[in-house]
Protein backbone atom coordinates (compact mmCIF):
# COMPACT_ATOMS: atom_id res chain seq x y z
CA UNK A 1 0.00 0.00 0.00
CA UNK A 2 1.32 3.41 -1.20
CA UNK A 3 2.04 5.84 1.77
CA UNK A 4 -0.43 8.83 2.62
CA UNK A 5 0.91 12.15 3.42
CA UNK A 6 -0.47 13.44 7.00
CA UNK A 7 -2.47 16.15 5.51
CA UNK A 8 -4.73 13.84 3.26
CA UNK A 9 -4.28 10.63 5.96
CA UNK A 10 -5.65 12.95 9.03
CA UNK A 11 -8.33 15.31 6.95
CA UNK A 12 -11.17 15.86 9.17
CA UNK A 13 -13.98 13.73 8.15
CA UNK A 14 -16.55 15.50 10.20
CA UNK A 15 -16.90 18.53 12.09
CA UNK A 16 -16.38 17.44 15.19
CA UNK A 17 -13.02 16.53 13.80
CA UNK A 18 -12.01 20.15 13.27
CA UNK A 19 -9.24 21.87 14.53
CA UNK A 20 -10.45 25.26 15.87
CA UNK A 21 -13.47 27.63 13.56
CA UNK A 22 -15.98 26.94 16.21
CA UNK A 23 -17.29 30.49 15.20
CA UNK A 24 -17.73 28.86 11.74
CA UNK A 25 -18.31 25.43 12.77
CA UNK A 26 -21.70 26.48 15.08
CA UNK A 27 -23.34 28.36 13.00
CA UNK A 28 -23.63 25.57 10.25
CA UNK A 29 -24.41 22.79 12.54
CA UNK A 30 -27.39 25.04 13.72
CA UNK A 31 -28.40 25.54 10.49
CA UNK A 32 -28.52 21.63 9.53
CA UNK A 33 -29.72 20.43 12.17
CA UNK A 34 -32.97 23.33 11.89
CA UNK A 35 -33.18 22.99 8.25
CA UNK A 36 -32.27 26.42 7.62
CA UNK A 37 -30.04 26.23 4.56
CA UNK A 38 -28.81 28.78 2.45
CA UNK A 39 -28.11 28.02 -1.90
CA UNK A 40 -24.70 30.00 -1.64
CA UNK A 41 -22.09 29.71 1.11
CA UNK A 42 -18.97 31.85 0.78
CA UNK A 43 -15.49 30.70 3.12
CA UNK A 44 -12.77 32.97 3.33
CA UNK A 45 -9.59 32.27 4.69
CA UNK A 46 -5.44 32.09 4.09
CA UNK A 47 -4.29 28.91 3.15
CA UNK A 48 -4.92 25.68 5.17
CA UNK A 49 -7.42 26.65 7.66
CA UNK A 50 -10.28 24.30 6.48
CA UNK A 51 -12.03 26.07 4.17
CA UNK A 52 -12.37 23.07 1.44
CA UNK A 53 -12.41 20.73 4.33
CA UNK A 54 -15.41 22.80 5.42
CA UNK A 55 -17.22 22.68 1.97
CA UNK A 56 -16.80 18.73 1.97
CA UNK A 57 -18.05 18.25 5.49
CA UNK A 58 -20.86 20.09 4.58
CA UNK A 59 -21.57 18.10 1.38
CA UNK A 60 -21.57 15.25 3.60
CA UNK A 61 -24.62 16.64 5.64
CA UNK A 62 -26.35 17.80 2.53
CA UNK A 63 -26.22 14.50 0.88
CA UNK A 64 -26.11 11.58 3.84
CA UNK A 65 -28.47 9.08 2.92
CA UNK A 66 -29.78 9.18 6.66
CA UNK A 67 -30.50 12.55 6.00
CA UNK A 68 -29.92 16.07 6.85
CA UNK A 69 -27.77 16.54 9.84
CA UNK A 70 -24.96 18.30 10.84
CA UNK A 71 -23.52 14.41 12.01
CA UNK A 72 -23.40 12.46 8.54
CA UNK A 73 -22.33 8.86 9.31
CA UNK A 74 -19.59 8.50 7.39
CA UNK A 75 -20.50 4.42 6.43
CA UNK A 76 -23.49 5.52 3.43
CA UNK A 77 -22.25 5.65 -0.20
CA UNK A 78 -22.68 8.77 -0.60
CA UNK A 79 -20.48 9.95 2.50
CA UNK A 80 -17.74 7.71 1.31
CA UNK A 81 -17.89 8.83 -2.12
CA UNK A 82 -17.58 12.25 -1.13
CA UNK A 83 -14.42 11.20 0.78
CA UNK A 84 -12.73 9.76 -1.49
CA UNK A 85 -13.57 12.62 -4.15
CA UNK A 86 -15.45 10.57 -6.70
CA UNK A 87 -19.37 11.67 -5.70
CA UNK A 88 -21.23 12.65 -9.67
CA UNK A 89 -23.41 15.18 -7.53
CA UNK A 90 -20.30 16.99 -5.60
CA UNK A 91 -18.83 19.53 -8.62
CA UNK A 92 -15.45 20.55 -7.49
CA UNK A 93 -13.82 23.70 -9.53
CA UNK A 94 -10.69 25.18 -9.65
CA UNK A 95 -11.27 28.95 -10.52
CA UNK A 96 -7.63 29.41 -11.02
CA UNK A 97 -7.18 27.13 -14.52
CA UNK A 98 -11.25 27.74 -15.30
CA UNK A 99 -10.88 31.20 -15.45
CA UNK A 100 -12.83 32.31 -18.49
CA UNK A 101 -16.08 33.01 -19.27
CA UNK A 102 -16.54 29.66 -21.70
CA UNK A 103 -15.60 27.37 -18.81
CA UNK A 104 -18.24 28.99 -16.41
CA UNK A 105 -21.20 29.20 -19.19
CA UNK A 106 -19.99 25.15 -19.48
CA UNK A 107 -20.31 24.52 -15.96
CA UNK A 108 -23.56 25.78 -15.50
CA UNK A 109 -25.13 24.35 -18.21
CA UNK A 110 -26.35 21.74 -16.26
CA UNK A 111 -27.57 23.56 -13.17
CA UNK A 112 -30.79 23.25 -14.05
CA UNK A 113 -30.76 19.12 -14.16
CA UNK A 114 -31.69 17.51 -11.07
CA UNK A 115 -29.30 15.59 -9.06
CA UNK A 116 -28.04 11.96 -10.55
CA UNK A 117 -27.52 10.12 -6.76
CA UNK A 118 -27.85 12.62 -4.32
CA UNK A 119 -30.58 14.90 -2.53
CA UNK A 120 -28.66 18.11 -3.81
CA UNK A 121 -25.96 19.36 -6.32
CA UNK A 122 -23.03 20.92 -4.91
CA UNK A 123 -20.78 23.12 -6.61
CA UNK A 124 -17.60 23.76 -4.53
CA UNK A 125 -15.77 26.58 -6.85
CA UNK A 126 -12.14 26.68 -5.02
CA UNK A 127 -10.26 30.29 -5.56
CA UNK A 128 -13.33 31.70 -6.80
CA UNK A 129 -11.53 35.24 -6.97
CA UNK A 130 -9.62 34.07 -9.96
CA UNK A 131 -12.64 34.11 -12.30
CA UNK A 132 -13.18 36.62 -14.47
CA UNK A 133 -15.32 39.69 -14.49
CA UNK A 134 -17.48 38.17 -17.39
CA UNK A 135 -17.03 35.24 -15.64
CA UNK A 136 -18.69 36.42 -12.18
CA UNK A 137 -21.53 38.01 -14.46
CA UNK A 138 -22.13 34.82 -16.07
CA UNK A 139 -22.26 33.74 -12.12
CA UNK A 140 -24.33 36.27 -11.04
CA UNK A 141 -27.81 34.63 -12.95
CA UNK A 142 -27.53 31.67 -11.54
CA UNK A 143 -26.74 32.99 -7.64
CA UNK A 144 -29.86 35.42 -7.87
CA UNK A 145 -32.49 32.62 -9.40
CA UNK A 146 -30.84 29.14 -8.50
CA UNK A 147 -32.80 25.98 -8.35
CA UNK A 148 -33.52 24.62 -5.41
CA UNK A 149 -31.41 20.99 -5.74
CA UNK A 150 -28.50 23.47 -6.18
CA UNK A 151 -26.05 24.68 -3.13
CA UNK A 152 -22.66 26.73 -4.42
CA UNK A 153 -20.10 26.71 -1.70
CA UNK A 154 -17.67 29.40 -2.82
CA UNK A 155 -13.77 29.79 -1.53
CA UNK A 156 -11.04 32.52 -1.65
CA UNK A 157 -7.72 33.23 0.25
CA UNK A 158 -8.65 37.14 -1.27
CA UNK A 159 -12.62 37.75 -1.00
CA UNK A 160 -11.47 41.57 -2.08
CA UNK A 161 -11.34 40.13 -5.01
CA UNK A 162 -14.79 39.61 -5.41
CA UNK A 163 -17.74 41.80 -6.91
CA UNK A 164 -19.73 43.13 -4.13
CA UNK A 165 -22.64 41.25 -6.45
CA UNK A 166 -21.18 38.12 -5.48
CA UNK A 167 -20.69 38.96 -2.06
CA UNK A 168 -24.62 40.06 -1.48
CA UNK A 169 -25.55 36.53 -2.46
CA UNK A 170 -23.61 34.37 -0.45
CA UNK A 171 -23.23 33.89 3.12
CA UNK A 172 -19.73 34.52 4.43
CA UNK A 173 -17.86 33.07 6.64
CA UNK A 174 -14.06 34.13 7.66
CA UNK A 175 -12.53 31.11 9.28
CA UNK A 176 -9.39 32.49 11.45
CA UNK A 177 -5.57 31.42 11.30
CA UNK A 178 -5.30 28.62 14.08
CA UNK A 179 -3.50 29.34 17.26
CA UNK A 180 0.10 27.96 17.58
CA UNK A 181 -2.00 26.20 20.99
CA UNK A 182 -4.41 24.42 18.62
CA UNK A 183 -2.22 23.10 16.39
CA UNK A 184 0.10 21.93 18.97
CA UNK A 185 -2.26 20.11 20.30
CA UNK A 186 -3.70 18.56 16.81
CA UNK A 187 -0.22 17.32 16.07
CA UNK A 188 0.17 15.78 19.53
CA UNK A 189 -3.26 13.77 18.69
CA UNK A 190 -2.12 12.75 15.21
CA UNK A 191 1.66 11.58 16.50
CA UNK A 192 0.41 9.85 19.96
CA UNK A 193 -2.18 8.00 17.08
CA UNK A 194 0.45 7.12 14.71
CA UNK A 195 3.14 6.17 17.82
CA UNK A 196 5.75 8.00 16.78
CA UNK A 197 7.76 9.55 20.14
CA UNK A 198 8.36 13.12 20.16
CA UNK A 199 9.34 15.95 22.08
CA UNK A 200 7.04 18.89 23.23
CA UNK A 201 8.92 21.65 22.14
CA UNK A 202 9.57 20.33 18.47
CA UNK A 203 5.51 20.54 18.50
CA UNK A 204 5.67 23.93 19.25
CA UNK A 205 8.22 24.94 16.48
CA UNK A 206 6.36 23.63 13.94
CA UNK A 207 3.09 24.89 15.15
CA UNK A 208 4.79 28.59 14.95
CA UNK A 209 6.11 27.92 12.03
CA UNK A 210 3.25 27.17 10.31
CA UNK A 211 1.97 30.47 10.75
CA UNK A 212 -2.01 29.22 11.32
CA UNK A 213 -2.24 26.99 8.77
CA UNK A 214 -2.87 23.35 10.09
CA UNK A 215 -2.01 21.98 6.69
CA UNK A 216 1.21 23.58 6.38
CA UNK A 217 1.68 22.50 10.49
CA UNK A 218 0.88 18.59 8.85
CA UNK A 219 3.05 19.00 5.69
CA UNK A 220 5.69 20.00 8.39
CA UNK A 221 5.17 17.32 10.58
CA UNK A 222 6.07 14.81 7.30
CA UNK A 223 9.35 16.68 7.02
CA UNK A 224 10.20 16.08 10.46
CA UNK A 225 9.82 13.02 10.98
CA UNK A 226 11.51 11.96 7.25
CA UNK A 227 14.32 14.12 8.91
CA UNK A 228 14.46 12.80 12.87
CA UNK A 229 14.06 9.29 11.67
CA UNK A 230 11.03 8.36 13.46
CA UNK A 231 11.60 10.27 16.70
CA UNK A 232 10.32 14.17 16.49
CA UNK A 233 12.98 16.25 18.73
CA UNK A 234 13.33 19.50 19.14
CA UNK A 235 16.98 20.20 18.48
CA UNK A 236 16.28 18.41 15.07
CA UNK A 237 13.50 20.14 13.76
CA UNK A 238 14.97 23.99 15.15
CA UNK A 239 17.71 22.53 12.70
CA UNK A 240 15.32 21.49 9.82
CA UNK A 241 13.21 24.81 10.48
CA UNK A 242 16.10 27.03 10.38
CA UNK A 243 14.19 28.93 13.67
CA UNK A 244 15.77 29.39 17.04
CA UNK A 245 13.99 26.83 19.68
CA UNK A 246 12.44 28.69 22.43
CA UNK A 247 15.12 26.97 25.22
CA UNK A 248 17.69 29.00 23.17
CA UNK A 249 15.95 32.09 23.30
CA UNK A 250 15.33 31.68 27.38
CA UNK A 251 18.74 30.59 28.07
CA UNK A 252 19.56 34.08 26.66
CA UNK A 253 17.63 35.98 29.07
CA UNK A 254 18.72 33.85 31.84
CA UNK A 255 22.33 34.55 30.99
CA UNK A 256 21.39 38.83 30.73
CA UNK A 257 19.42 37.46 34.83
CA UNK A 258 22.68 36.16 35.84
CA UNK A 259 24.95 39.04 34.31
CA UNK A 260 27.18 35.80 32.57
CA UNK A 261 28.97 37.68 29.88
CA UNK A 262 30.58 34.09 29.21
CA UNK A 263 27.44 32.29 28.32
CA UNK A 264 25.82 34.99 26.25
CA UNK A 265 28.69 34.61 24.00
CA UNK A 266 28.62 30.75 24.22
CA UNK A 267 24.89 31.22 23.19
CA UNK A 268 25.52 33.14 20.19
CA UNK A 269 28.43 30.85 19.50
CA UNK A 270 25.30 28.06 19.31
CA UNK A 271 23.47 30.29 16.98
CA UNK A 272 26.25 30.89 14.68
CA UNK A 273 26.87 26.97 14.46
CA UNK A 274 23.39 25.87 13.86
CA UNK A 275 23.16 28.97 11.16
CA UNK A 276 19.89 30.17 12.57
CA UNK A 277 18.74 33.78 11.21
CA UNK A 278 19.61 36.13 13.37
CA UNK A 279 16.98 38.39 12.50
CA UNK A 280 14.48 36.15 13.24
CA UNK A 281 16.30 35.16 16.72
CA UNK A 282 15.75 39.10 17.67
CA UNK A 283 12.05 38.91 16.78
CA UNK A 284 11.60 35.88 18.77
CA UNK A 285 13.66 37.57 21.67
CA UNK A 286 11.15 40.45 21.35
CA UNK A 287 8.03 37.84 21.82
CA UNK A 288 9.31 36.66 24.91
CA UNK A 289 10.05 39.57 25.92
CA UNK A 290 6.71 41.09 25.78
CA UNK A 291 5.27 38.09 27.28
CA UNK A 292 7.60 38.67 30.83
CA UNK A 293 6.38 42.04 30.80
CA UNK A 294 2.86 40.95 30.23
CA UNK A 295 3.54 38.15 33.20
CA UNK A 296 4.74 40.54 35.79
CA UNK A 297 1.80 43.02 35.36
CA UNK A 298 -0.47 40.64 34.55
CA UNK A 299 0.62 36.74 35.24
CA UNK A 300 -2.88 35.42 34.48
CA UNK A 301 -2.68 37.09 30.88
CA UNK A 302 0.14 35.14 29.70
CA UNK A 303 -0.70 33.12 27.11
CA UNK A 304 0.78 29.19 26.57
CA UNK A 305 1.87 29.99 22.43
CA UNK A 306 5.29 28.13 23.05
CA UNK A 307 4.24 25.39 25.91
CA UNK A 308 6.51 27.65 28.35
CA UNK A 309 4.04 29.38 30.32
CA UNK A 310 5.22 28.67 33.70
CA UNK A 311 8.78 29.36 32.48
CA UNK A 312 7.92 32.70 31.79
CA UNK A 313 6.18 33.35 34.83
CA UNK A 314 8.89 32.04 37.02
CA UNK A 315 11.59 34.43 35.16
CA UNK A 316 9.70 37.10 35.20
CA UNK A 317 9.67 36.86 38.99
CA UNK A 318 13.56 37.43 38.56
CA UNK A 319 13.72 40.44 36.59
CA UNK A 320 12.58 43.76 37.36
CA UNK A 321 9.74 45.51 35.42
CA UNK A 322 12.58 48.50 34.23
CA UNK A 323 15.13 45.54 33.04
CA UNK A 324 12.71 43.90 31.03
CA UNK A 325 11.54 47.37 29.28
CA UNK A 326 15.38 48.53 28.67
CA UNK A 327 16.26 45.07 27.07
CA UNK A 328 13.01 45.28 25.28
CA UNK A 329 14.25 48.67 23.99
CA UNK A 330 17.58 48.08 23.49
CA UNK A 331 16.83 44.85 21.45
CA UNK A 332 13.75 47.46 19.20
CA UNK A 333 17.02 49.17 18.42
CA UNK A 334 18.94 46.97 17.80
CA UNK A 335 17.25 45.58 14.61
CA UNK A 336 17.87 49.02 12.59
CA UNK A 337 21.63 48.83 13.80
CA UNK A 338 21.44 44.82 12.77
CA UNK A 339 20.60 45.90 9.51
CA UNK A 340 22.84 48.60 8.68
CA UNK A 341 25.85 46.49 10.34
CA UNK A 342 28.24 44.20 7.78
CA UNK A 343 27.81 41.14 10.32
CA UNK A 344 25.42 40.29 11.70
CA UNK A 345 26.42 38.22 14.63
CA UNK A 346 28.75 40.75 15.56
CA UNK A 347 25.79 43.10 15.74
CA UNK A 348 23.92 40.71 17.68
CA UNK A 349 26.56 40.30 20.40
CA UNK A 350 26.88 44.05 20.59
CA UNK A 351 22.88 44.12 21.67
CA UNK A 352 23.63 41.39 24.05
CA UNK A 353 26.38 43.62 25.91
CA UNK A 354 24.40 46.29 25.54
CA UNK A 355 22.04 45.06 27.30
CA UNK A 356 24.26 43.18 29.81
CA UNK A 357 26.14 47.25 30.40
CA UNK A 358 23.18 49.02 30.79
CA UNK A 359 20.98 46.82 32.65
CA UNK A 360 20.22 48.11 36.13
CA UNK A 361 22.83 46.27 38.24
CA UNK A 362 25.69 45.84 35.29
CA UNK A 363 28.19 42.87 36.14
CA UNK A 364 31.57 43.11 37.70
CA UNK A 365 34.18 43.98 35.43
CA UNK A 366 36.46 41.69 36.48
CA UNK A 367 34.13 38.95 36.40
CA UNK A 368 35.46 35.39 33.94
CA UNK A 369 37.64 38.17 32.62
CA UNK A 370 41.76 36.76 33.13
CA UNK A 371 43.25 39.68 31.67
CA UNK A 372 41.26 41.73 34.21
CA UNK A 373 41.52 40.15 37.03
CA UNK A 374 45.65 40.49 36.87
CA UNK A 375 44.64 43.65 38.19
CA UNK A 376 44.41 44.60 41.90
CA UNK A 377 40.86 44.15 43.53
CA UNK A 378 39.75 47.58 45.59
CA UNK A 379 40.80 45.69 49.05
CA UNK A 380 44.08 45.31 46.91
CA UNK A 381 44.59 48.93 46.10
CA UNK A 382 43.95 50.12 49.66
CA UNK A 383 46.47 48.22 50.52
CA UNK A 384 48.90 49.14 48.14
CA UNK A 385 48.03 52.98 48.68
CA UNK A 386 48.70 52.70 52.81
CA UNK A 387 52.06 50.66 52.04
CA UNK A 388 53.29 52.70 49.49
CA UNK A 389 52.60 56.54 50.29
CA UNK A 390 55.17 58.62 49.41
CA UNK A 391 54.63 56.86 45.89
CA UNK A 392 51.19 57.52 46.02
CA UNK A 393 51.74 60.95 46.80
CA UNK A 394 54.25 61.55 43.67
CA UNK A 395 52.07 59.92 41.29
CA UNK A 396 48.58 61.12 42.10
CA UNK A 397 47.27 64.51 40.89
CA UNK A 398 44.48 64.89 43.16
CA UNK A 399 46.08 63.08 47.12
CA UNK A 400 43.51 61.63 49.13
CA UNK A 401 41.77 62.78 51.84
CA UNK A 402 42.50 60.39 54.99
CA UNK A 403 38.94 60.23 56.39
CA UNK A 404 37.97 58.92 60.25
CA UNK A 405 35.80 55.88 60.57
CA UNK A 406 31.97 56.78 60.80
CA UNK A 407 30.96 58.01 63.92
CA UNK A 408 28.05 56.82 65.74
CA UNK A 409 25.04 58.52 65.53
CA UNK A 410 25.14 59.95 68.77
CA UNK A 411 28.44 61.69 68.25
CA UNK A 412 26.57 63.96 65.20
CA UNK A 413 26.66 67.57 66.15
CA UNK A 414 25.06 70.64 64.52
CA UNK A 415 27.35 72.92 62.62
CA UNK A 416 26.10 76.71 62.57
CA UNK A 417 26.70 78.64 59.30
CA UNK A 418 30.03 80.67 61.23
CA UNK A 419 32.19 77.18 61.89
CA UNK A 420 31.61 76.13 57.66
CA UNK A 421 34.54 78.01 56.43
CA UNK A 422 36.88 77.10 59.41
CA UNK A 423 35.73 73.68 58.36
CA UNK A 424 36.76 73.79 54.83
CA UNK A 425 39.75 75.55 55.48
CA UNK A 426 40.72 71.97 57.45
CA UNK A 427 39.76 69.99 54.78
CA UNK A 428 41.92 72.21 51.99
CA UNK A 429 44.58 72.06 54.66
CA UNK A 430 44.62 68.30 54.69
CA UNK A 431 44.35 67.94 51.11
CA UNK A 432 47.85 69.64 50.50
CA UNK A 433 49.78 67.51 52.95
CA UNK A 434 51.33 64.56 51.93
CA UNK A 435 49.16 61.24 52.51
CA UNK A 436 51.53 59.57 55.04
CA UNK A 437 50.67 62.63 57.70
CA UNK A 438 49.44 61.08 60.62
CA UNK A 439 45.89 59.62 60.87
CA UNK A 440 43.09 62.44 62.88
CA UNK A 441 42.42 60.27 66.00
CA UNK A 442 38.50 59.15 66.04
CA UNK A 443 38.22 61.42 68.90
CA UNK A 444 39.25 64.32 66.90
CA UNK A 445 37.25 63.40 64.30
CA UNK A 446 34.20 63.33 66.07
CA UNK A 447 34.63 66.75 67.96
CA UNK A 448 36.06 68.78 64.88
CA UNK A 449 34.67 67.44 61.32
CA UNK A 450 31.66 64.87 61.95
CA UNK A 451 29.19 65.88 59.53
CA UNK A 452 31.96 66.89 56.94
CA UNK A 453 33.77 63.22 57.65
CA UNK A 454 30.59 61.28 57.24
CA UNK A 455 29.13 62.94 53.72
CA UNK A 456 32.95 62.92 52.32
CA UNK A 457 33.48 59.29 53.35
CA UNK A 458 29.86 58.62 52.41
CA UNK A 459 30.72 59.44 48.69
CA UNK A 460 33.78 57.67 48.53
CA UNK A 461 31.77 54.23 49.67
CA UNK A 462 29.45 55.02 46.58
CA UNK A 463 31.90 55.51 44.34
CA UNK A 464 33.98 52.68 45.39
CA UNK A 465 30.42 50.41 45.36
CA UNK A 466 30.70 50.50 41.42
CA UNK A 467 26.94 49.80 41.39
CA UNK A 468 25.73 51.08 37.88
CA UNK A 469 22.43 51.01 35.96
CA UNK A 470 19.27 52.64 38.27
CA UNK A 471 20.01 50.87 41.37
CA UNK A 472 23.28 53.24 41.27
CA UNK A 473 21.38 56.25 40.48
CA UNK A 474 19.09 55.42 43.39
CA UNK A 475 22.47 54.33 45.47
CA UNK A 476 24.13 57.96 44.42
CA UNK A 477 20.70 59.72 45.77
CA UNK A 478 21.16 58.51 49.12
CA UNK A 479 22.58 60.00 52.23
CA UNK A 480 23.89 58.39 55.17
CA UNK A 481 22.47 59.38 58.23
CA UNK A 482 23.71 56.81 60.84
CA UNK A 483 25.85 53.78 61.35
CA UNK A 484 25.02 52.52 64.99
CA UNK A 485 25.88 48.85 65.95
CA UNK A 486 25.87 47.45 62.22
CA UNK A 487 22.74 49.27 61.25
CA UNK A 488 23.59 51.28 58.15
CA UNK A 489 20.64 54.25 58.14
CA UNK A 490 20.06 56.08 54.52
CA UNK A 491 17.57 58.24 53.22
CA UNK A 492 16.69 58.42 49.22
CA UNK A 493 15.67 61.90 48.24
CA UNK A 494 12.24 61.67 47.29
CA UNK A 495 12.89 63.48 44.11
CA UNK A 496 14.81 60.38 42.85
CA UNK A 497 12.48 57.87 44.19
CA UNK A 498 10.05 56.92 41.33
CA UNK A 499 11.97 53.76 40.27
CA UNK A 500 12.52 52.37 43.21
CA UNK A 501 11.29 48.74 44.63
CA UNK A 502 12.08 46.02 46.65
CA UNK A 503 14.78 44.74 44.51
CA UNK A 504 16.58 48.17 44.29
CA UNK A 505 16.68 47.63 47.79
CA UNK A 506 18.18 44.14 48.06
CA UNK A 507 20.65 44.97 45.55
CA UNK A 508 21.93 48.43 47.93
CA UNK A 509 21.80 45.54 50.83
CA UNK A 510 23.77 43.40 48.98
CA UNK A 511 26.48 45.63 47.80
CA UNK A 512 27.13 47.54 50.72
CA UNK A 513 27.57 43.86 52.77
CA UNK A 514 30.23 42.99 50.41
CA UNK A 515 31.74 46.58 50.82
CA UNK A 516 32.00 46.47 54.37
CA UNK A 517 32.51 43.27 54.35
CA UNK A 518 30.58 42.64 57.19
CA UNK A 519 26.29 41.65 57.98
CA UNK A 520 25.02 45.23 58.33
CA UNK A 521 21.12 45.97 58.83
CA UNK A 522 20.13 48.26 56.13
CA UNK A 523 17.51 50.94 56.58
CA UNK A 524 16.48 52.65 53.99
CA UNK A 525 13.63 55.38 53.76
CA UNK A 526 12.64 57.77 51.40
CA UNK A 527 12.54 61.15 52.41
CA UNK A 528 13.59 64.86 52.12
CA UNK A 529 17.64 65.49 52.61
CA UNK A 530 19.58 68.05 53.94
CA UNK A 531 23.07 67.08 53.15
CA UNK A 532 24.44 66.82 49.67
CA UNK A 533 24.58 63.44 47.93
CA UNK A 534 27.12 61.53 45.96
CA UNK A 535 24.74 62.46 42.66
CA UNK A 536 24.89 66.38 43.72
CA UNK A 537 28.30 66.11 45.11
CA UNK A 538 29.43 64.90 41.29
CA UNK A 539 27.42 67.12 39.85
CA UNK A 540 28.47 70.20 41.45
CA UNK A 541 32.16 69.44 40.61
CA UNK A 542 31.47 68.72 37.10
CA UNK A 543 29.76 72.21 37.26
CA UNK A 544 33.02 73.88 39.25
CA UNK A 545 35.16 72.11 36.78
CA UNK A 546 33.33 73.18 33.56
CA UNK A 547 33.20 77.00 34.81
CA UNK A 548 36.89 76.68 35.61
CA UNK A 549 37.10 75.19 32.18
CA UNK A 550 35.50 78.10 30.46
CA UNK A 551 37.54 80.82 32.64
CA UNK A 552 41.03 79.39 31.33
CA UNK A 553 40.07 78.84 27.75
CA UNK A 554 38.83 82.31 27.54
CA UNK A 555 41.68 83.38 29.49
CA UNK A 556 44.21 81.30 27.01
CA UNK A 557 46.84 83.70 24.83
CA UNK A 558 45.92 81.99 21.71
CA UNK A 559 42.36 82.22 21.85
CA UNK A 560 42.63 85.99 23.38
CA UNK A 561 44.72 86.46 19.97
CA UNK A 562 42.16 85.02 17.49
CA UNK A 563 39.45 87.43 19.24
CA UNK A 564 41.30 90.65 18.59
CA UNK A 565 42.47 89.54 15.02
CA UNK A 566 39.42 88.24 13.99
CA UNK A 567 36.91 90.13 16.45
CA UNK A 568 35.91 86.50 17.26
CA UNK A 569 33.77 85.59 20.28
CA UNK A 570 33.06 82.32 22.31
CA UNK A 571 30.09 80.22 22.34
CA UNK A 572 29.84 79.16 26.04
CA UNK A 573 28.16 75.69 25.33
CA UNK A 574 30.87 74.91 23.21
CA UNK A 575 33.04 74.33 25.73
CA UNK A 576 32.92 71.06 27.53
CA UNK A 577 35.42 68.88 29.52
CA UNK A 578 36.47 65.62 27.75
CA UNK A 579 37.49 63.63 30.89
CA UNK A 580 35.38 62.38 33.71
CA UNK A 581 35.58 64.43 36.74
CA UNK A 582 37.23 62.85 39.59
CA UNK A 583 36.53 63.54 42.84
Amino acid sequence: MTYQVLARKWRPKSFSDMAGQEHVLQTLVHALDNQRLHHAYLFTGTRGVGKTTIARIFAKCLNCEEGISSTPCGKCSACTDIGEGRFIDLIEVDAASKTKVEDTRELLENVQYAPSVGRYKVYLIDEVHMLSNHSFNALLKTLEEPPPHVVFLLATTDPHKLPITILSRCLQFSLKNLSPQKIEEYLRSVLIAEQIPFEEGALWSIAKAAQGSMRDALTLLDQSISFCAGNVTDAEVSTLLGTPDQALILAIVEALNAENANELLELVSVVSSRSFDYFMLLDNLLALLHRIAVAQLVPGAVDNSQGDREQIINIAKKLTAEEVQLYYQIALNGKQDMSAAFDARMAFEMLLLRMLVFSPQAPEQTQNNPAIDSEPNSEQKKKTELDLPSQQSAQAPEPEIDLPEIPPADSYQEISAQDEPEIKSVVEEKTTQEVATPKLTEEAARQEQPVLAINAQWHQVVSELGVTGITGNLLANCVLTANVDNVITLVLDRNQSALYNDEHDRRIKLALNNYYGAEYKIELSIGDISSESPAQYQARLRAEALENARTEFANDEHVQALIETFSAHIVPDSVSIINEVKK
